[in-house]
């Protein structure tokens, strides 16, 4: 088989792993796969998309058969499992040099606005660290919804300790389960760049504050500690915002979108620009950046 894939957010930046492992599935089984280049005919053609705001492809697919997959599509099923468990083909991002993974599938809270409960259901195990590393790097980016949830997840990061590995968990460290057992295990690993966390309302400013206090005390650099703030109301986002700068904590505002694709509203997005431009952030208060604007 012929089989083509797109990345339709755009195959430049992190990888899709669901069309690594779509890609090395299918070379195991003697099919030829390659990017789909918008002239050849396929037999068949994969689209992985993430976010529901990336635009669609609107060039005619030349294939006997398109299968789309990804939340951007609102299409929550997972890869067959014979899929699922094969090693990615990182052949396919060549620029992209660490390992991608998850240790742990699922997550125990239920936030209003994530997907995560209702894509993958209730948390449990899925790889090993030494399942996700690649041969030929010692960097490892795990993308759990919250590892620290799970017993394998605490268990697997006890493993990584002291290992000549360096690792990131991409989509932050649920601070509610961090406490000075778990923080003496997060300070054993070598982190690539930043150890996150998220603080999407006031209630859990003083919860992110206390796991940076407790992580600091088991040896953690506070240089390292840096927080996801979801901007919804941006009154409230700017509380959480300067409450995590004054405890030496990096904010990085995202601007909330809907699983419709809604654009935030033009105030968010400049809150946002504002947050994370740290020269400007760091040159301006919020109300001088507005009326500079103005």
């Amino acid at each position: 088989m012929k089989i083509g894939l797109i990345d339709v957010d755009g195959h430049n930046g992190h990888p899709n792993l669901a069309l690594m492992r779509l890609s090395a599935y299918h070379k195991a089984n003697g099919d030829s796969v390659a990017w789909w280049n918008g002239f050849e005919e396929y037999d068949r053609v994969y689209m992985s998309k993430v976010f529901t705001f990336t635009p669609d492809i609107d060039t005619v697919i030349r294939a006997k058969e398109v299968i789309r997959g990804g939340t951007g599509y609102k299409i929550y099923d997972s890869l067959p499992e014979e899929i699922e468990s094969t090693y990615p083909d990182y052949s396919i991002y060549p620029n992209f040099k660490a390992a991608i993974g998850f240790l742990t599938r699922g997550c125990i809270r239920k936030c209003q606005w994530c997907i995560v409960p209702k894509k993958e259901g209730a948390i449990r195990p899925a790889a090993t660290w030494e399942q996700i590393k690649r041969p030929d790097s010692r960097e490892i980016i795990f993308l759990d919804n919250n590892v620290l949830a799970c017993e394998h997840g605490l268990k697997q990061i006890e493993k990584m300790g002291g290992q000549p590995v360096w690792v990131d968990f991409n989509q932050g460290l649920d601070a509610r389960l961090i406490t000075d057992s778990v923080a003496d295990l997060l300070a054993r690993l070598h982190w690539i760049r930043f150890v996150r966390m998220s603080c999407d309302t006031e209630e859990m400013l003083p919860v992110v504050t206390n796991a940076a206090n407790i992580m600091a005390r088991a040896g953690i650099s506070p240089s390292r500690f840096w927080c996801y703030v979801l901007v919804q109301d941006v009154e409230k986002a700017h509380k959480i915002v300067m409450g995590l700068d004054r405890n030496g904590i990096t904010p990085f505002a995202q601007p909330y979108r809907d699983y419709d694709g809604g654009e935030p509203t033009k105030e968010q997005k400049d809150f946002a620009r504002w947050v994370n431009c740290k020269q400007v952030f760091r040159s301006c208060s919020w109300d001088e950046y507005t009326r500079r604007d103005k």
